[in-house]
């Protein structure tokens, strides 16, 4: 069995929400808009990487998702993110940190969900 890609499925109660971090802060692209439709939704693209984003006030009640991004640099990441977007890095991890497991990893997040920042 072989797979070629993850690709979550994020809800927002607001999907301008998930643009700002994901567009804005984190550089992805938009590769499918139907997002002045009666059922926002879009396919965000970068690096071979994508996410559908929804917007679905009740879905986004129930999930609440956290997932890590892996970078061979996490230093240009970490400069760029709180250098353009300050106010999306996570208070408990807000600077890169060497963790015991050995990642260095730094953590953003916004009304929706937690995306950890991670280099081996």
């Amino acid at each position: 069995m072989n797979f070629e890609k993850l690709v979550p499925n994020i809800f927002y109660t607001d999907i301008a929400d998930g643009l700002k971090i994901f567009v804005d802060c984190l550089g992805f692209e938009i590769g499918h808009s139907e997002i002045k439709s009666a059922r926002p939704f879009c396919v965000l693209e970068k690096n071979g990487l994508r996410i559908n984003l929804f917007q679905n006030a009740a879905l986004a009640k129930e999930h609440n998702p956290e997932f890590r991004l892996v970078t061979a640099n996490i230093e240009e990441v970490y400069k760029q993110v709180s250098t353009s977007h300050p106010e999306f890095l996570h208070p408990n991890l807000k600077e890169i940190t060497l963790r015991p497991w050995g990642a260095k990893e730094f953590a953003i997040m916004d009304k929706q969900l937690g995306i950890i920042i991670q280099q081996w």
